[in-house]
């Protein structure tokens, strides 16, 4: 088949597709696949429990299942779709090459399955704030009257949203996140933002110029305008580098005033001078500063990002107001708790790298910091002393917690640090009560911990949920 891109559903009549992955994208794009008349054969390195019940579910609809061998090609397949997760230098992944297969993704086939006639995608992408600005857009969009739905690495798998119809929708938000983008070679956005770029995901992509790449590929094709950071320059010049239509425009996102074809902020409103009949003399206002919950500075880019593909998409700024205004964001992202003795205790258990908790370290300006867990190859020198003059103390938890009081200890020796020894679910209690002996009233008890979850907890959610149920009870007990 070489790379040609199938566009109709008569072109998977027959085919032989191999499925990379039992998760939720593998088992949409399998059913979709086998539905629409393909052979395909679902292959997964596990084979638990839940794995032979996810087989035998898929072999009822005519879809063969292999387990336990995630590294053999079956015999025949002339195309390989892959779950995101799964690295390039995947075994699998290999043999495909070396038989001439294409190896793509769940977001490819999505897009090869659009109709003529499918809604146009605005699509986001970032190291952090990705799932927040797409929810942001979706909101925006919603107000405007637009039927829309917010799809990719968010919510629905995005093949199962295009197999709705062309005319189910009129416009996607659509959350790409790395790994979809490298496995998605066709995909052409109406318009698209790259939000930030920080070290990310390294293992998987092997260097930061390829996690870079990947992240560019989101600008390739764009029709009507790639939205960039003007704070973060790496995301204008993966603009500068890419190939879009004739016409396609730069827009700039910025905390500061904005110049022409830029969105920014000016005492306190959110303006824009990039969509507006002179963008030399005019600017239009969006939205106070006030409609953005929680209103930190990281989330008032993200709204800015959301409100540029908007307005892209010929959105008023009326509705970008009314959306912002609608938005709550999801759980465990900069989510106030509680206050208890006149301090504030705030659960930003999605801050699992350092750049998402530098974010939510600047947004308050007396912390008493709840941090640690899996650094995944992180370093926190430069966190540590950008944040230095905010900390009032450090609580540390988890595995990797000595590298973050190494960073301390060489750019915050003034500051009080607790080294809890602990990596057990019950860490989250003490952590909390050690943090609020160390702060004072009006401080802000922020559990920002700059690492993954997996070596205390299930997930960040189930952090998350361990602070605030801490919190609850330090405020029982305070009484």
């Amino acid at each position: 088949m070489g790379s040609r891109k199938v566009t109709t559903a008569s072109d998977w009549q027959g085919r032989n597709i191999t499925v990379a992955g039992l998760g939720v994208s593998g088992i949409s794009a399998a059913r979709a696949l086998a539905g629409l008349g393909a052979s395909v054969t679902v292959v997964d390195g596990g084979s638990g429990e839940a794995h032979r019940a996810r087989a035998a579910s898929l072999e009822a609809e005519g879809v063969a299942v292999r387990l336990g061998d995630a590294e053999t090609l079956p015999e025949g397949t002339d195309l390989m779709v892959t779950s995101p997760g799964w690295k390039p230098s995947s075994p699998l992944f290999a043999a495909a090459a070396a038989a001439g297969v294409d190896v793509v993704g769940d977001v490819e086939i999505a897009w090869r399955l659009r109709g003529p006639d499918a809604a146009p995608w605005l699509a986001v992408t970032g190291t952090n704030g990705k799932t927040t600005t797409t929810q942001m857009l979706a909101s925006i969009l919603r107000a405007e009257g637009l039927r829309t739905a917010a799809v990719g690495n968010i919510g629905t798998p995005i093949v199962d949203v295009i197999l709705e119809g062309d005319d189910a929708y009129d416009v996607l938000a659509v959350e790409l996140s790395s790994y979809q983008l490298h496995w998605a070679p066709s995909v052409r956005a109406h318009s698209a933002t790259v939000l930030n770029l920080a070290p990310d995901h390294l293992d998987w992509h092997g260097s930061m110029e390829a996690y870079a790449a990947d992240k560019g590929r989101i600008y390739e094709g764009n029709r009507v305008a790639c939205v960039y950071n003007v704070a973060d320059k790496a995301t204008e010049d993966l603009v500068r580098e890419a190939d879009v239509e004739e016409g396609c425009r730069a827009i700039g996102f910025t905390l500061n005033a904005p110049a022409p074809s830029q969105l920014g902020v000016v005492d306190g409103i959110l303006v824009d001078r990039a969509f507006v009949p002179d963008r030399q003399k005019q600017a239009q206002e969006l939205a106070e500063i006030s409609d953005v919950q929680p209103p930190a500075p990281h989330n008032i880019a993200n709204a800015l990002a959301a409100a540029a593909l908007a307005r892209a998409f010929g959105v008023q700024a009326t509705a970008v107001r009314d959306g912002l205004r609608a938005f709550r964001p999801d759980a465990h992202r900069i989510e106030h708790v509680a206050d208890v003795a006149e301090v504030a205790y705030v659960d930003d258990s999605k801050a699992t790298n350092t750049h998402a908790a530098q974010a939510s370290l600047a947004a308050y300006e007396s912390i008493v910091w709840i941090a640690g867990g899996l650094a995944k190859g992180a370093t926190f020198d430069e966190l540590v002393a950008g944040a230095a003059p905010r900390l009032r103390g450090v609580v540390l938890i988890g595995a990797d917690r000595g590298l973050i009081r190494e960073a301390l200890a060489r750019h915050a020796p003034e500051v009080p640090v607790v080294d809890l020894d602990r990596t057990d679910t019950g860490a989250m209690s003490e952590a909390v009560r050690r943090a609020a002996e160390l702060a004072q009233p009006g401080d802000t008890v922020l559990m920002a911990p700059a690492c993954a979850s997996m070596d205390m907890f299930t997930n960040y959610n189930k952090r998350g949920e361990a602070f605030a149920d801490a919190v609850r009870e330090l405020g029982s007990t305070s009484a």
